[in-house]
């Protein structure tokens, strides 16, 4: 079922590109950006996460921690964000499990990779209350970042 604004995030644990565990319900007090992208190393995953790289200042002044998540291996999201100089975690969802409790997973894909995550975009506000959510149909399209821009700053006012 698609995630719905106004309801609590479903939580999760995944691991970083640095092997560390990392719990959503533990950023309580911040607001999350959730940023799930089908694939590392492919040209749109690049330019959107490249594009939040050099605005991190932007979501660190309304007090937002940047996720990026992927069904890519640990291994993979790892030499991805080095090789792109990404400031912020990129989360391994290789089991698939919250792509799929966030509704945001491919049954199918280009080239029958099945299982692929959809490019999405989720606010989360510090008590854990989804503000923003956008799944996108087509992997070529960017999510709203002026939409994702204001509804951070409107948490904030």
């Amino acid at each position: 079922m698609a995630i719905q604004i106004g309801q609590q995030a479903p939580d999760f644990t995944l691991r970083d590109n640095e092997k560390n565990k990392v719990t959503l319900s533990e950023y309580r007090g911040k607001n999350v950006l959730l940023l799930f992208f089908p694939l590392a190393f492919t040209g749109v995953c690049t330019k959107e996460l490249c594009s939040v790289r050099d605005n991190i200042a932007a979501y660190n002044s309304t007090n937002a921690q940047v996720f990026g998540i992927s069904v890519d291996s640990l291994f993979s999201l790892d030499k991805f964000k080095k090789e792109q100089n990404l400031n912020f975690p990129l989360l391994s969802d290789f089991n698939k499990e919250v792509s799929t409790a966030y509704d945001t997973i491919y049954a199918s894909f280009f080239n029958d990779m099945n299982g692929v995550s959809k490019r999405s975009a989720f606010v989360i506000d510090t008590e854990g209350t989804v503000r923003y959510a956008e799944v996108l149909e087509n992997a070529s399209d960017i999510p709203d970042f002026s939409a994702i821009n204001a509804c951070l700053q409107n948490l904030n006012a």
